[in-house]
């Protein structure tokens, strides 16, 4: 399935409130690789912008007023999304003020399957923070530049982040494992044996991981399980 990193920027927090979308970008991943296909637009909205907006994104009214207004542009975009599989950070922002903007031009809500990065970083990245910044520097991924939100730098960014977050779920079955092989192997029952690369421990590590043993040891009055199993080893 195609897949699309899609970013909005905006005039405020709520489109229930009247608020719009001031800047769009798409970047298409195809397969595990960023391709040469994006589609970029501001917009004009037709309205004020929140102080609070402007300060993160830095887009004033007297900058998009000769930009295009959502209408003009919205048949691009749909052709540009079709039917792919869309991946957001805070999926329900961005999908919320999409959604208000095709419905002041009467057009139906886009219901492509989804896929929220928050959400995925939150799972993966309990009690921590998960929003891009932190991410980027979780990934080490170079956001240097970031100095304000911008939906076409965040949409760069957003998906070298989800091809980080989600690697391993290819690793697992080996740089070699194909489609067909995966297909054939889960319709057939057959048991997939792979073979793991054991790495042993440096004399180095297994003499840290004896120290920390022993400092929980004495931390817990002896009753350090791990302490034990290695005992009996």
């Amino acid at each position: 399935m195609k897949q699309i990193v899609l970013d909005t920027e905006t005039t405020g927090l709520d489109p229930k409130q009247g608020h719009r979308i001031i800047e769009v970008a798409c970047i298409e991943l195809n397969g595990r690789n960023v391709s040469e296909r994006s589609f970029h637009r501001y917009l004009n909205p037709e309205r004020d912008i929140d102080e609070g907006a402007a300060a993160v994104h830095g887009l004033t009214l007297d900058r998009l007023q000769d930009e295009p207004k959502f209408a003009e542009i919205a048949p691009a975009l749909l052709e540009f999304i079709g039917d792919a599989e869309l991946i957001i950070h805070n999926a329900p922002f961005d999908m919320g003020f999409l959604n208000a903007e095709l419905a002041r031009l009467g057009l139906p809500p886009l219901e492509n399957k989804r896929i929220d990065t928050l959400k995925v970083a939150k799972e993966l990245h309990p009690g921590k923070k998960n929003n891009l910044n932190a991410l980027c520097d979780r990934y080490f991924i170079d956001n240097s530049h970031r100095t304000l939100h911008g939906a076409l730098l965040d949409t760069e960014l957003l998906a070298e982040v989800y091809l980080a977050m989600t690697r391993g779920q290819e690793s697992l079955l080996g740089d070699d494992a194909n489609e067909a092989e995966m297909e054939h192997l889960s319709a057939t029952g057959e048991v997939v044996r792979m073979s793991v690369r054991v790495l042993p421990a440096s004399e180095e590590e297994l003499a840290l991981h004896a120290t920390q043993l022993a400092d929980i040891d004495k931390a817990s009055k002896g009753a350090c399980v791990w302490k034990q199993l290695d005992t009996q080893a």
